[in-house]
């Protein structure tokens, strides 16, 4: 009984979870502007999707355009600044590295909005003028903790003494960490990469507090001030139905090949 009650509940939480998405999923083929209101299968809401063909077009495309590019910037630089943090802290030692640990956590449990605000007040008080800049300062400022999260384990798991034995024979620094210790944090460099990425796609808090007031906008605050009009775009519909499909098939990717060098190692 217990275990039926327990596989009914997490049954229960996926369809939760999955519910809305796979709604929006079946109602982006329709042409109906209310979503909910089926009028039949259609793929015009993606043809207008590809082709410009709709009300708001370059703003909406602008909008996909500037959040793909400040999350790849975002995302790119993270991955470096958080790398290198991550090697810092792993060859530190007692308080200093458990001190660093925990400033390192804070930025991750800490509500964005609160990190949206407080880098506003910074670059008020620093007489920044806001906008393209600012805002991927501040999607660095909350990616990077993320990937040290996620270099920091292999890191640990690593043999300590490789590093050591590529400096025995011959190797300078940066050799060995080009050649030994970067190809062993791959794996952690690419999950850090990614969740960076998919973090900077999805904020909304930290961008409308950061942006300034020249009418810069990411898919986030597109949909919101959308929203605020009184409805959404429907082309918005196809829009998020691609970019589940999208990291659904890279997660699917990436499990897959994680399962292979698993295999590959007990072998």
């Amino acid at each position: 009984m217990k275990r039926f009650i327990a596989q009914c509940y997490i049954w229960l939480l996926l369809i939760v979870l999955y519910a809305p998405i796979v709604f929006i999923a079946i109602f982006s083929f329709t042409e109906s502007k209310v979503l909910g209101n089926w009028t039949g299968f259609s793929t015009k809401l993606y043809q207008n999707l590809f082709t410009g063909d709709m009300q708001g077009t370059g703003s909406l495309m602008q909008a996909i355009e500037n959040t793909l590019i400040i999350a790849l910037i975002a995302a790119v630089v993270s991955t470096v600044l958080g790398s290198i943090a991550a090697i810092g802290i792993h060859n530190m030692r007692g308080k200093t590295k458990q001190a660093i640990t925990f400033m390192n956590n804070i930025p991750m449990l800490n509500p964005d909005i609160i990190t949206g605000v407080s880098l506003f007040l910074l670059f008020v008080f620093l007489h920044i003028s806001q906008g393209y800049a600012t805002v991927v300062l501040a999607h660095i400022t909350f990616c990077t903790p993320y990937v040290v999260l996620n270099v920091l384990p292999r890191l640990t798991q690593m043999n300590p003494n490789i590093y050591e034995a590529a400096l025995d024979l011959g190797a300078t620094p940066f050799q060995a960490l080009r050649k030994v210790l970067l190809p062993l944090l791959k794996p952690g460099m690419i999950s850090g990469f990614i969740l960076a990425f998919t973090m900077s796609l999805d904020d909304f808090a930290v961008t409308f507090f950061t942006r300034g007031t020249i009418g810069l906008d990411t898919l986030s605050t597109y949909i919101y001030t959308d929203a605020r009009k009184g409805g959404l775009t429907p082309e918005l519909r196809p829009l998020i139905t691609l970019m589940f499909v999208g990291i659904l098939i890279l997660l699917i990717v990436i499990n897959i090949r994680k399962i292979r060098n698993s295999d590959n190692e007990a072998e």
